[in-house]
C-alpha cells in the first residue's frame, strides 16, 4: 500500500524511554523536552511558542537535503542531512535497556545527538536556546572542564547539563562546525558521573538499538499493515511510565483541536479509560509486560478499599492536577491557551471503569499472579463494582469530557454494563458464583434501561444521550464491546444513523452537536477508525477498507498521528503522539490482517 502524506502534516518525531520524550522536527530541530519526566518543566517548548520556547535546532545552508526516518525497528530517529560537501546524520535518542540479573532498565534522563559523518566534510550550526521552566526562567551557562551548567535565574536549584565532543564556546556562540569524524551532544538532566566520550556515546546507542529490536522480536508480526502497526507499537510504548506501570495519553500539552481556537488540554496524565484501552491493545500484539506494570499502577492508587476512583491521575498517582494557564506563551500558531494541568481530574465520568474491568479480566484469563496478586485485585475489582453499582444510573460528563452539565450518557451506561459484565466473568473465574449471580442481575438491570432509554423510536437510533437526538461515535463501540451483536437490526440502524449525521469529507466528528465551546470543527481520529470497524462488522468491507487507507495516508511523515484532523486540508492537528490514536489503528489493521491471514487456511 502506498502512503501519500499531506504537506502540512505535523511533521514530528517522538523519541523516549519511557520516562521522557522528545519531539524532533523533520529539519532536526528539538522542539519538546522535558526533563527529568515527561510531566516536568519544560526547557525546549517551541511547538508551544515559536519565539519563546525554546529550540535545539540543526541549522545547515540550504543546498543541504533533509530527510528522516526511524531506524528500523527501534524509538531512535534518524535525521539525514545531504549535500554535494558532504552527508552526516543525526541520530536522537533515549537511552533505554536493560540491566542486571532482574527486570531493571537503565532510564536516565537524557537525550542524545549523535552526529555521525557518512561523506565529505560537512558543515552546520548548532542552534541551542533553552527556555527553561515553559520559558518562564532565564538560563544562565556556566563553562565547566567537560560540560556547560545551564542554570535558571531565578532558581540555582533548576540546572540541566550539556556535555559535547565540540567546543562549548562555539555551541553556545552557534558557529558553524566542519565535520571530520563523528561528535555528539548530550542533554542530562544531572550531572554525569562517568566521562562521556564518543565510544562511551556509541555504546548507548548500540545498547538501546538492541534493547528496542529485541522489544520489538516479541511483538506478533502481520502479513499486511505490519509497518504502520509496529510503528504505533513502538508509539504506544514510549507513552508508558516505567517507573510506575502508568500509560500516558500523548507526550503533549495544549496542541489545539482547532487552529486558533481554545481546545487545548494537557494530555501528559494517566486516564483509566486511555491507558487501559492501550494496554488492551499491547496485550493483543504480544505485550503482558505491560499489563503488569499497569496492574500495579491501579493497585498503588487504591491503596484501601475506601478509596475512590478518579477518571485520571498523574503518571505517580498524583489525584491533585490542578490546572494552570500559561499567558505569556502564544501557543501553537497562537492557539491560546496554553495550559499545564488538567481540571477534568475531579470530573465524573461512568464509563472509565468499563475499560479497566475489560483489562483486569484479561489480567485474570492469562496471566494471573501470585494468590496474594490475585487477592489484591480482586479487591480492586468489588470496588468498580460497588462503586458502578451506585453510580450507573446518575448522569455523568461522558466520554468526552464535556465541562457543562452532566447527562445522561448513552455510551456510559453501556461501558458501566462492561464493568459489570467484565466482574462476573472475573467472579467465576474465581468461583465466587453467588456474586457473579448477583452482579449479573445489575448487568442485566443497566442492558434494559439503555434499550428502554438510549434507542429512539422515530430516529430509528441509539442517541448521544437519553434526552437529546444527537450522534455521537462512541455508540459505534457498542458492538466492540459486546453490549449488541453485529446483526443485531439496532445496531446496524445506529451505525446508519451516525455515519450520516458525522461522516464528513472521509472523517469523523465525535459529535457535532454545541458543547460548553461551541460546536466542534475538527476531526477527532479515533472516531473514524471507530467507524471503519463499525462498517466491517456489519458487512460493508470494501467501503471500510477504503476509508482505512485514505485514513492511514493522513499520517505524518514517519506514520504518527496526533489526536485530530482538520476536515479540509487533512493537517493534523491536537496533541501528539496520541495514544488513542494509534491502539485504534493496530485494531482496526489487525482486522483486515486477520482476514487476510486466516483466508490462507480456507479451501474450496
Amino acid at each position: 500500500m502506498q502512503i501519500f502524506h499531506t504537506e502540512n502534516s505535523f511533521n514530528y518525531g517522538a523519541i523516549g524511554n519511557c520516562r521522557t520524550a522528545a519531539l524532533i522536527s523533520d529539519k532536526g530541530s528539538m522542539d519538546w523536552l522535558c526533563l527529568p519526566d515527561f510531566d516536568s518543566y519544560s526547557i525546549f517548548a517551541r511547538i508551544l511558542d515559536k519565539n519563546k520556547g525554546g529550540h535545539f535546532g540543526i541549522i545547515t545552508t540550504p543546498d543541504y537535503k533533509i530527510t528522516q526516518e526511524y531506524v528500523t525497528h527501534t524509538n531512535i530517529l534518524r535525521t539525514s542531512f545531504v549535500s554535494d560537501e558532504g552527508h552526516f546524520d543525526v541520530l536522537d535518542f533515549m537511552p533505554r535497556y536493560r540491566i542486571g540479573e532482574y527486570d531493571t532498565h537503565y532510564l536516565p534522563s537524557e537525550v542524545y545527538r549523535y552526529i555521525k559523518v557518512r561523506r565529505g566534510k560537512p558543515r552546520f550550526r548548532p542552534d541551542f536556546r533553552p527556555a527553561m521552566n515553559y520559558a518562564r526562567s532565564t538560563p544562565t551557562f556556566n563553562i565547566g572542564e567537560d560540560f556547560v551548567k545551564i542554570v535558571a535565574s531565578e532558581n540555582a536549584y533548576d540546572t540541566f547539563y550539556l556535555y559535547s565532543s565540540f567546543d562549548y564556546e562555539a555551541i553556545l556562540r552557534g558557529d558553524e562546525i566542519q565535520l571530520e569524524e563523528n561528535g555528539f551532544f548530550l542533554i542530562s538532566y544531572n550531572q554525569k558521573l562517568i566521562r562521556i566520550s564518543q565510544e562511551r556515546v556509541d555504546l548507548e546507542y548500540q545498547r538501546t538499538k538492541v534493547y528496542w529490536i529485541n522489544w520489538m522480536n516479541r511483538t506478533r508480526k502481520y502479513n499486511t499493515y505490519n509497518a504502520m502497526i509496529e510503528r504505533s507499537v513502538l508509539v504506544l510504548k514510549l507513552m508508558s511510565y516505567q517507573p510506575s506501570g502508568a500509560v500516558l495519553a500523548a507526550l503533549t500539552t495544549s496542541l489545539p483541536e482547532a487552529i486558533g481556537e481554545v481546545r487545548n488540554w494537557d494530555y501528559r496524565f494517566c486516564w483509566l479509560r486511555d491507558a487501559s484501552m492501550s494496554i488492551d491493545t499491547l496485550l493483543e500484539v504480544g505485550h503482558h509486560g505491560a499489563a503488569r506494570r499497569f496492574m500495579s499502577f491501579i493497585k498503588s492508587i487504591i491503596r484501601k478499599k475506601s478509596d475512590s476512583f478518579q477518571i485520571m491521575y498523574g503518571i505517580r498517582g498524583e489525584r491533585i492536577l490542578t490546572e494552570e494557564i500559561l499567558d505569556h506563551l502564544s501557543g501553537h500558531e497562537n492557539s491560546k491557551p496554553v495550559r499545564i494541568g488538567n481540571d477534568a481530574y475531579h470530573q465524573k465520568q461512568n464509563d472509565s471503569f468499563g475499560y479497566l474491568m475489560d483489562v483486569i479480566y484479561q489480567y485474570y484469563r492469562f496471566f494471573p499472579g501470585t494468590l496474594d496478586e490475585i487477592e489484591d485485585i480482586f479487591e480492586v475489582v468489588k470496588n468498580i463494582v460497588r462503586t458502578v453499582s451506585r453510580d450507573w444510573q446518575q448522569p455523568d460528563k461522558g466520554i468526552w469530557e464535556i465541562r457543562g452539565d452532566e447527562q445522561h450518557f448513552v455510551f456510559s451506561k453501556v461501558m458501566s454494563w462492561v464493568a459489570l459484565d467484565r466482574a462476573v466473568n472475573i467472579a467465576r473465574i474465581l468461583n465466587k458464583n453467588n456474586m457473579a449471580d448477583h452482579w449479573e442481575a445489575i448487568a442485566n438491570d443497566i442492558k434494559t434501561d439503555v434499550f428502554t432509554h438510549g434507542w429512539n423510536q422515530e430516529l430509528q437510533s441509539f442517541t448521544q444521550t437519553y434526552a437529546n437526538e444527537e450522534m455521537d461515535s462512541s455508540l459505534l463501540l457498542m458492538e466492540e464491546y459486546g453490549f449488541i451483536e453485529a446483526t443485531d437490526e439496532r445496531y446496524i440502524k445506529t451505525v446508519d444513523a451516525v455515519y450520516t449525521a458525522l461522516f464528513n469529507k472521509g472523517l469523523m466528528y465525535r459529535y457535532n452537536g454545541y458543547d460548553d465551546f461551541g460546536k466542534p470543527t475538527s476531526a477527532f481520529t479515533i472516531c473514524t477508525f471507530w467507524l471503519i470497524r463499525a462498517l466491517f462488522v456489519v458487512g460493508r468491507q470494501e467501503e471500510a477498507r477504503t476509508i482505512f487507507e485514505t485514513l492511514l495516508s493522513y499520517s505524518n511523515h514517519l506514520g504518527l498521528f496526533s489526536e485530530d484532523l482538520d476536515f479540509e486540508t487533512k493537517r493534523q492537528l491536537g496533541n501528539f503522539p496520541q495514544a488513542y490514536s494509534h491502539l485504534a489503528l493496530i485494531n482496526t489493521a489487525l482486522l483486515f490482517t486477520n482476514k487476510i491471514e486466516l483466508s490462507h487456511f480456507i479451501r474450496p
